[in-house]
């Protein structure tokens, strides 16, 4: 399992041969509008978290770019269906088993609206479980108690959390959080895109460290290997 940053939320998770597009955000983040063409990019699902913006500007795009399919809530996936678009709707508790492994999308806390003012459904998250690794990828939230579920469940090898503070959870409830779904390697989100979530990331990454945690801090189009 490869994962590629692409700002904010947005992240491409290569298992295998298929190819998979998290909350994705690009044209209109200055970070990685001029480094990322979306146009080039590989989709056989999409994965969304939320409806915010920050999240779906590209969906429909890249959708109609490669024909994936858009994983997300009954409502978002609705809203996507209504436009022609492949969908397959989920809800919290919910999990489904996708070519590429186990999907499970469970409860985030924060709001969810289209652009355009249309229902976004309620917030969540997603856990992917494939034959070899198992990510959380929590979308916006603020730390939950439900997060303590995870680890009932799932042993994950890697979390994408988010950071940036103000709108989420900032670095030191991210901390917290780490210790509730039990998994000590953390990928930060949702973090310098705009002025309300600008944060210091070394020390972030050093208050991840002084708890015996990792901190990963991607650049724009930086791979990971989970």
């Amino acid at each position: 399992m490869k994962l590629t940053f692409f700002g904010q939320n947005a992240f491409h998770i290569a298992i295998g041969d298929i190819n998979i597009i998290v909350d994705p955000f690009i044209s209109g983040n200055d970070l990685s509008k001029d480094k990322v063409d979306i146009n080039d990019l590989k989709a056989d699902f999409i994965l969304l978290t939320h409806a915010h913006q920050d999240h779906v500007l590209d969906a429909a795009a890249i959708a109609k770019n490669t024909g994936a399919t858009i994983v997300s809530n009954y409502e978002i996936t609705k809203y996507y269906e209504t436009k022609g678009f492949q969908t397959h709707p989920m809800n919290h508790g919910g999990k489904w088993k996708f070519p590429f492994g186990e999907v499970k999308y469970v409860n985030a806390i924060h709001t969810s609206s289209f652009e355009d003012g249309t229902y976004g459904g309620q917030p969540g998250g997603f856990i992917i479980k494939t034959s070899e690794k198992t990510i959380y990828i929590a979308g916006d939230t603020a730390l939950t108690m439900d997060m303590k579920l995870i680890p009932m469940s799932y042993k994950l090898d890697l979390a994408i959390l988010p950071i940036g503070d103000n709108f989420t959870m900032g670095v030191d409830d991210a901390v917290i959080a780490s210790d509730f779904i039990d998994c000590d390697r953390i990928v930060g989100c949702h973090y310098d895109t705009f002025g309300y979530i600008k944060i210091d990331k070394d020390k972030a990454v050093t208050t991840f460290s002084e708890k015996g945690k990792e901190l990963i801090l991607l650049d724009i189009n930086e791979v990971l290997e989970v």
